[in-house]
């Protein structure tokens, strides 16, 4: 059986339809926004046909984001930043479009990251694709920059851990104060053991294990081994 690009097609939608607007000033000071939908299709469908020409796999599935999310249910200010964050017009439309056209994947309470993680997991000839570089903590075959990559079962942990300790301000989660990227990098280079060396970080800035534990549960793309399939929940991350 061939292989299969999975898409994190909310990144292509929010681009597409953000590219698409366009200002228009009709004098006297008033503006309007406007975008066409066969523009937002014109431009996702350059951008998936290039990313088919370069991986050489013409079976694409987009994975899309669920509306609800289970890690505001881990911690409510996840993401509670872009709450009054204007989305481009097009978006939903963009995002419908892709999934009637590209067997659209959405899992309830899932993000598209998650989708995917479950899916490196799942299907032996799955390639996944993101610009995320949280996505970087899922082992398996991704396309990054125009190559197929192999990411190792050590590498996705190292960096699941280093993202745990740096946390993200995107998504609104702080991970250990007073550790940027180089402290990280740092406290992981000779660990033998990176889950104690990342409590050992936040012990250090004065927090305990639990709060080690939310950062890391808000930090992990899900893997196969972390959703139930069978009764579709989630299977929170917990220290081995």
């Amino acid at each position: 059986m061939s292989d299969t690009l999975y898409l994190d097609a909310d990144i292509i939608a929010y681009r597409a339809a953000a590219a698409a607007e366009n200002p228009i000033d009709w004098g006297d000071g008033e503006w309007t926004l406007h975008s066409f939908e066969p523009d937002v299709e014109r431009l996702m469908e350059l951008f998936i046909d290039q990313l088919k020409n370069q991986s050489g796999i013409n079976n694409v599935v987009s994975c899309i984001s669920d509306k609800q999310n289970f890690r505001k249910e881990v911690a409510s200010y996840y993401k509670a930043n872009r709450k009054d964050t204007r989305k481009p017009m097009l978006l939903n439309y963009a995002k419908t479009y892709l999934h009637n056209k590209y067997k659209g994947m959405i899992i309830p309470k899932l993000e598209a990251d998650d989708v995917l993680g479950i899916m490196a997991g799942t299907d032996p000839n799955c390639v996944i694709w993101s610009l995320d570089k949280d996505l970087l903590t899922i082992p398996g075959r991704h396309f990054i920059d125009g190559e197929l990559v192999e990411i190792t079962q050590d590498e996705a942990d190292r960096w699941f851990y280093y993202q745990t300790l740096v946390g993200d301000s995107t998504d609104n989660y702080s991970g250990c104060p007073k550790v940027g990227p180089k402290k990280a990098e740092k406290i992981l280079e000779d660990s033998e053991d990176y889950w104690a060396s990342t409590v050992t970080a936040f012990e250090k800035a004065g927090l305990n294990e639990d709060v080690a534990i939310e950062n890391a549960r808000l930090a992990r793309i899900l893997r196969a081994e972390d959703f139930n399939a069978e009764t579709r929940e989630v299977i929170l991350w917990n220290p081995s």
